[in-house]
């Protein structure tokens, strides 16, 4: 079927009938003719494709899979030559309307072009790897026409070609993700072509790092046979074809079991014929692969500086002859800080020596200030910087995240100048504390694109490099990233979900309202897997008594899961393979691993409560631990094995931050089932209560023995409109329940079953109000009575008191209802939001733990006195205050962003209750930028956590109406949440669902 794919042009996305599958670019291709329009393929002709033989090799190179791809689509073949001006004519190669390809200065063929047709191609000439193409009549002797496809320069070609093979329909991830190429029997391009002008980030690259268990292994296997260095130059051949065809150019090689220049000697001519610029890692520098390649001695400069420096010296020459970015400085073995002994003045030793080194590398007629290099401010070394460390003024300075994602800092506005610029080096896989994150997708598109955009603001666009561990399975967000930093214009916070609909058409050919299904699909795995990483799951992240947190969660990851296997088993067997990996597998996994880890938790729970339930539990996680080695062994035999190994990371049950040597079942517990609990046959477990009746448990009541009967309460502004009771077996014995209640009001959803160990042991009784008309304002209270009679025992009863509480709101009020004790307020459902001097809080549509999230919109520099900035106010009644204390405290929920511009300028927000003024708050105390700040570390840390919670006081208030008022102090807060709590906050992960609006 024809293709139907959001294109977006440099304003706005349209939907393109007929038209290229391609994302984000402005659109050239379709696939019908039209009377202005250039033919590639039609009636089974092909236009035969031209290059000057004196082109650069990495535009050949593109230029023969620019010729593959075509055939690709249609089948047919074009004719390739390479060609000169002076034998063009003379071999027929012009005869007909080629295709002419070539880079302005390179190629004779194209200058020839552009000087007898006056051809414009001012808006690329010196033009950062831009493009255009163009229908040009007698472009040359003997040609009547011909559509020439024109680079400023050598990857301005090759991208050029590659920005049309993808609207053609090859997908970049054809290898990759194993993505098929739908065929079409036409090919056209129109007259006036497409055209790129110069990225936004100058250098975009990606990271291959923590190589095993998984890429290592894996590369092994299909590379080599059996022996030698797994990263040759076959490897990363594939590696080089994809960065550029996802319009990437920076390359930092796999470093832990990889010696780049050394492993295949063809590596590093091979990175430059493809014309993919190469670097090292922010702890190699010199282009050297230390952790392999250092074997001189101990790796201390005030003590070896010699061997280091000639160490260096070698890594210089030998990349002289290649395009390259020089990493400097100087970190320890194993990227550890240096020594406590390390101080500014040797590290500013080792940058002026290396400056040194350069220049007798390249030569004393080369000026080393024009030969890229980078230096990293990660950890320890950021701190050397801001304490007055000094380097060239040409050298990129390449500012780094936390390794989660949240970005440390940027350049102030005094030095966003200088001639080598700045970056960001950013994470989407890390080995660390407070735990690795290396086995499945746990980044949202949103949050790559908050913080990036915070770099665009920032002027950080000199070089930016995502970590990417394996590569797979981080396909999706590695071309976002690429993406973003080709073309930063084309991407905003309210298009995000566009972009991932474009790109599930794109792989998967599918119509837009599938796409739009796939979009919910990805935008919830993202989010699922965001809001704690798979790696710090435990059987109690989320509550098992509290707000049906749980539940919600395993009934999000049910319904993602139903969705994701619809379309799975909608799709030809041809692209199942590519949406397996793409979508389906992270899904699978991940609900599996969630559902195991929450029936470990019951399990546990159960036991305590003596129900037999927990048995079932029990056998619950042993499957669901034998299915996650199922879906790993499932991607492994995928399309025969391709991918062997890529799913060999251990991720079940972590205990510290490193990565489990083995997958370890989580704990599970049993009770004896042919033994009866000592209460009786029956247990009565209540909502929100670890507790169970009859008989005596540590949960029931502070002294756990002789405890009164649990109750339950409810009010008219529930969230869930109702409570439940569980009963279930309590042993061996069956037996029969009543449930009875004393009062009309109270609705049962059963009055009576049948528990049996053979058959049904358990049963959930819901509890309701059947009519809130007839109860009185205030409390009303009810008891519920559970009998039960088995052959052989005495009847056994238990009470559970049930209390509805009938609030009455005030006259004309609208805003959030507090319920039990709690208002629970999204931040983008605000009551009213003011702007001030342009600047306004702006929703970030999913963003974020349960919905998404705002920050002040534009992101500038500015800065607003406590109260007198942006202003997002929302309402709320309260009826309670806490103890009734007449107190409340406010909590809001950030996304755990630093202080990315200066600790003189922190993160900061004003919260403000009705008229009473202002209390700032600042959520990342201003400290050393030498390790990372308190409440940051831990598996309970904020950034594990994903998010960073602050808590304000208010005295003196009074149940009614009232008004929340947060207002901006310094750009980059992003708030998704609020919670105020008037008594009654209960522990939870996501905080208590949202509150009820009137």
């Amino acid at each position: 079927m024809t293709r139907r794919l959001l294109l977006l042009t440099t304003t706005a996305l349209s939907l393109l009938v007929q038209h290229a599958a391609a994302i984000g670019q402005e659109t050239c291709v379709s696939f019908q003719s039209s009377p202005s329009s250039f033919s590639v393929v039609s009636g089974r002709r092909a236009a035969p494709v031209l290059i000057d033989q004196g082109d650069w090799p990495g535009v050949q190179l593109a230029a023969a899979d620019f010729v593959a791809d075509i055939e690709r689509v249609t089948g047919v073949k074009p004719s390739f030559r390479n060609v000169t001006t002076s034998n063009l004519q003379a071999s027929g190669s012009g005869s007909g309307t080629p295709i002419i390809i070539g880079t302005l200065g390179k190629s004779p063929l194209i200058d020839q072009i552009v000087n007898t047709t006056g051809l414009d191609v001012s808006s690329i000439r010196g033009q950062w790897e831009s493009f255009l193409s163009r229908r040009v009549e007698n472009p040359l002797p003997g040609v009547s026409s011909a559509y020439v496809i024109i680079g400023a320069d050598k990857r301005g070609t090759i991208y050029a070609l590659y920005d049309h093979s993808e609207q053609f329909g090859v997908s970049p991830w054809y290898w990759w993700a194993d993505v098929p190429t739908t065929k079409q029997s036409q090919l056209f391009v129109s007259a006036s072509g497409c055209s790129h002008g110069a990225p936004t980030v100058k250098y975009r690259g990606i990271f291959l790092n923590d190589e095993q268990p998984a890429l290592q292994s894996w590369a092994q296997e299909k590379f080599t046979n059996g022996t030698g260095a797994p990263f040759n130059h076959l490897f990363y051949g594939k590696v080089f074809e994809l960065i550029l065809r996802l319009r990437g150019n920076y390359l930092w090689p796999a470093m832990w079991s990889g010696k780049f220049a050394v492993d295949d000697v063809l590596n590093q001519p091979l990175a430059d014929f493809y014309g993919v610029v190469m670097g090292t890692s922010h702890q190699e520098p010199m282009m050297r692969s230390t952790p392999n390649e250092f074997t001189a001695g101990k790796w201390d400069y005030s003590s070896n500086s010699d061997a280091i420096k000639q160490y260096w010296l070698e890594g210089a020459q030998r990349a002289r002859p290649y395009e390259s970015i020089f990493t400097l400085g100087m970190r320890g073995f194993g990227d550890l800080p240096l020594s406590e002994e390390t101080n500014i003045h040797l590290l500013e030793g080792v940058i002026a020596d290396q400056a040194e080194i350069l220049k007798e590398a390249f030569g004393s007629d080369v000026d080393i200030s024009t030969i890229p290099q980078v230096w990293t401010l990660y950890k320890e070394v950021e701190d050397y910087y801001t304490n007055g460390l000094q380097v060239p003024d040409y050298v990129t300075l390449l500012w780094s995240d936390d390794n989660w994602g949240n970005i440390r800092g940027f350049p102030p506005a005094s030095q966003r100048n200088r001639t080598g610029g700045a970056g960001v080096y950013y994470h989407f896989d890390y080995v660390g504390d407070p735990r690795n994150y290396k086995w499945i997708i746990s980044t949202q598109l949103e949050k790559v694109h908050e913080q990036l955009s915070l770099a665009v603001a920032r002027s950080s666009t000199q070089l930016w490099i995502v970590n990417v561990g394996d590569l797979k399975p981080y396909e999706r967000e590695i071309e976002f990233f690429l993406n973003y930093g080709w073309n930063a214009t084309r991407w905003t916070h309210n298009n995000i979900n566009q972009y991932v609909s474009s790109w599930a058409q794109r792989e998967f050919d599918v119509s837009a309202a599938t796409a739009t299904t796939i979009t919910q699909i990805v935008g919830n795995l993202t989010r699922f897997n965001s809001r704690r990483k798979p790696e710090l799951w435990n059987s109690t992240t989320y509550s098992l008594i509290n707000y049906r947190e749980a539940e919600t969660v395993l009934a999000g990851w049910s319904t993602l899961l139903d969705a994701s296997t619809r379309i799975y088993n909608s799709l030809s067997q041809s692209f199942k393979p590519a949406y397996f990996q793409l979508v389906h597998h992270p899904v699978l996994a991940s609900a599996n691993l969630a559902n195991m880890y929450v029936s470990a938790g019951l399990n546990s729970a159960r036991a305590v409560q003596a129900r037999l339930s927990a048995n079932d539990l029990a056998d619950t996680v042993e499957r669901l631990f034998n299915v996650d080695f199922d879906i790993e062994t499932q991607y492994h035999s995928l399309l025969n094995g391709k991918w062997n190994h890529f799913m060999d990371q251990t991720h079940v049950v972590y205990d510290y931050w490193q990565q489990p040597m083995q997958n370890v079942m989580p704990p599970i517990t049993r009770i004896q089932a042919r033994k009866q609990a000592l209460p009786g046959v029956m247990r009565v477990v209540p909502e929100g209560t670890f507790g169970s009746w009859p008989g005596d448990n540590r949960y029931n009541c502070r002294d756990g023995y002789n405890c009164p009967d649990w109750t339950l309460t409810i009010n008219n502004f529930d969230d869930f409109n109702n409570r439940y009771i569980d009963i279930g077996a309590g042993g061996p014995a069956s037996f029969q329940f009543t449930a009875v209640a004393n009062a009309s009001w109270v609705r049962l959803s059963t009055s009576r079953g049948s528990i049996s160990p053979r058959g049904k042991v358990e049963e959930r009784v819901f509890v309701s109000v059947a009519d809130w008309s007839q109860l009185q304002d205030g409390a009303n209270s009810a008891k519920i009575t559970f009998t039960a009679t088995s052959s052989g025992y005495q009847p056994l009863v238990a009470n559970v008191n049930f209390v509805a509480t009938k609030n009455v709101l005030p006259a004309g009020f609208k805003g959030f209802v507090e319920s039990k004790g709690v208002i629970s307020i999204e931040a983008a459902h605000t009551s009213r939001n003011n702007a001030v001097d342009g600047t306004t809080w702006t929703e970030l549509p999913g963003l974020g733990r349960t919905l998404s999230a705002i920050t002040p919109l534009p992101r500038n520099d500015q800065s607003f006195e406590i109260g007198s900035g942006p202003t997002v106010e929302y309402d709320f009644v309260n009826f309670n205050t806490i103890g009734g204390s007449g107190n409340l405290t406010a909590t809001v929920y950030l996304s755990p962003s630093l202080n990315a511009a200066t600790d003189q300028k922190p993160l900061a927000l004003g919260v403000a209750l009705d008229s009473g003024a202002p209390i700032r708050v600042q959520p990342v105390p201003a400290s050393s930028r030498k390790g990372d700040p308190p409440g940051w570390g831990s598996a309970n840390g904020w950034v594990a956590n994903s998010i960073n919670t602050q808590t304000v006081l208010f005295t003196g208030v009074t149940p009614g109406a009232h008004t929340l008022k947060i207002s901006m102090v310094e750009t980059a807060v992003v708030l998704q949440k609020i919670v105020i709590n008037a008594g009654g906050l209960a522990d939870s992960y996501l905080g208590p669902p949202e509150s009820r609006i009137v």
